[in-house]
């Protein structure tokens, strides 16, 4: 069942339940009313009764003038003596004509119901030197307020099948406009599911509401990041094929060479076989590096736990001051800084900053770590060759190289900057770069120290 199609039953529903409960309160409140009202007529016509001297005295009950006066046509007056015998009456309605006489020394008030009219009655004994010698009763049929109350019904019920008629094709209106943008988002992901290709729900200018405006913003927000993800992944598919085809045609062109004629030369052989390693070993490193990339993207990527950064960066710089033997400097406030992360992919990520470092500089490097305000700020700082300003905002981009300096010849691949920016943004923290050519780079990352 369609979400229009549920929201218009429960509508409905709910509709019809009010109206009956609404209904049922009216009906008998206006019977409550009503009855009230002809109760209230029956008692000032009995005391008026009950003033005349001739009633007040008990005197002349059975004169036939006696009643005449106070005779109304839905109404049948009568004067009874204990012995259920009828020594006075005046009426004219049939329904009421016919009930049996009944004397009772007691006032009583009350209703009863003969051939489906509802009558309602009050009987008043009469004294005669404080005996009571008679009963006076009035009798009164409630049949013009029961037609009153199946015209009530009538209009309750038209009105009540116009406000259902209305409320179905009001609801049904309203829930097709509710529904529209969800039914597009339908037709569009179907479209996107036939065509293979992104599009972009298309915003009307009709006035929707807020929620359905942010629902349509949330799904073009959405596809145009899966857009540039697609569009990201079609570059890196065609940048690694590119960077592939280099080493392997390299490694093909060789083995051809020594197949042919390079077995018995020999500097020709050395020649190819140095060349076949070396970019072999830099198809593995490339491979590599395409892993960990793949691996980044994974949200369980990280092993958080609580580590001292200091202690990270001393032992970093004392091994590849070794390795390489270049000097790196560690500067500190503090001997202790703590912070939650990934340990080794922090690590990790220092290693890519420093090996550009030492690759692209011939001076000390400095490392520095600071901690203000619960943010852990480290700083690597060389005084290379510098990378020129334009080329900045392109160093984080997968394969991206700024120049002739900075190219195969370093043994780069052109993704340890990428997978730096990816540890950082899933430590949620910031990397800046600050260069200026023939000066240095500085590179500053801050995390957030979270220390639990």
């Amino acid at each position: 069942m369609t979400l229009r199609k549920r929201f218009t039953l429960f509508t409905i529903f709910w509709l019809i339940l009010i109206l009956i409960f609404f209904n049922i309160f009216v009906y008998f409140y206006v019977i409550k009313i009503t009855t009230q009202s002809e109760e209230e007529v029956i008692a000032t016509k009995v005391n008026l009764m009950l003033e005349n001297p001739r009633i007040q005295s008990g005197r002349g009950l059975n004169s036939p003038d006696l009643l005449v006066e106070y005779h109304n046509v839905n109404e049948m007056i009568r004067i009874i003596v204990p012995n259920n015998r009828v020594v006075n009456i005046s009426g004219t309605h049939p329904v009421l004509m016919e009930l049996p006489a009944q004397f009772e020394a007691f006032h009583h008030t009350g209703m009863l119901t003969k051939g489906g009219e509802r009558i309602l009655f009050m009987r008043v004994p009469l004294y005669e030197d404080g005996k009571v010698i008679a009963m006076l009763e009035v009798n009164r049929i409630l049949d013009e307020l029961d037609d009153y109350l199946q015209v009530l019904v009538a209009a309750l019920s038209v009105t009540s099948g116009g406000a259902i008629l209305f409320a179905i094709f009001g609801t049904y209106w309203f829930t097709s406009k509710l529904t529209a943008p969800i039914q597009q988002m339908v037709n569009t992901m179907r479209e996107i599911d036939r065509s293979g290709k992104l599009r972009q729900i298309e915003v009307s200018n009709r006035e929707e509401s807020a929620e359905l405006q942010q629902l349509v913003r949330a799904f073009n927000q959405m596809i145009g990041r899966l857009d540039r993800t697609f569009a990201r992944q079609k570059q890196f598919v065609a940048d690694a094929s590119h960077e592939l085809k280099t080493p392997l045609t390299v490694i093909s062109s060789y083995a051809n060479m020594l197949k042919r004629w390079g077995r018995d030369n020999e500097s020709v052989r050395d020649e190819a076989i140095d060349a076949i390693a070396r970019e072999a070993e830099r198809l593995q490193n490339l491979t590599k590096s395409m892993l960990t990339l793949a691996e980044a993207e994974q949200e369980d990527w990280l092993r958080l736990e609580l580590f001292d950064v200091v202690q990270v960066v001393d032992e970093l710089a004392t091994m590849l001051q070794t390795t390489f033997q270049r000097t790196i400097r560690v500067k500190t406030l503090s001997r202790v800084v703590r912070m939650v992360g990934d340990k080794d992919k922090i690590r990790q990520l220092l290693v890519i900053l420093l090996d550009n470092a030492i690759k692209y500089s011939k001076e000390p490097i400095d490392i520095s770590i600071t901690l203000m305000r619960n943010i852990v700020k480290i700083e690597v700082k060389d005084k290379g060759m510098g990378i020129p300003e334009k080329e900045i905002p392109h160093l984080f981009e997968r394969f991206y190289r700024v120049d002739g300096a900075r190219s195969r010849t370093t043994g780069g691949v052109g993704l340890g900057l990428s997978i730096a920016k990816r540890i950082v943004d899933m430590h949620e923290g910031k990397i800046d770069v600050f260069s200026l050519p023939e000066l240095g780079t500085t590179i500053t990352l801050q995390f957030k120290q979270r220390r639990s």
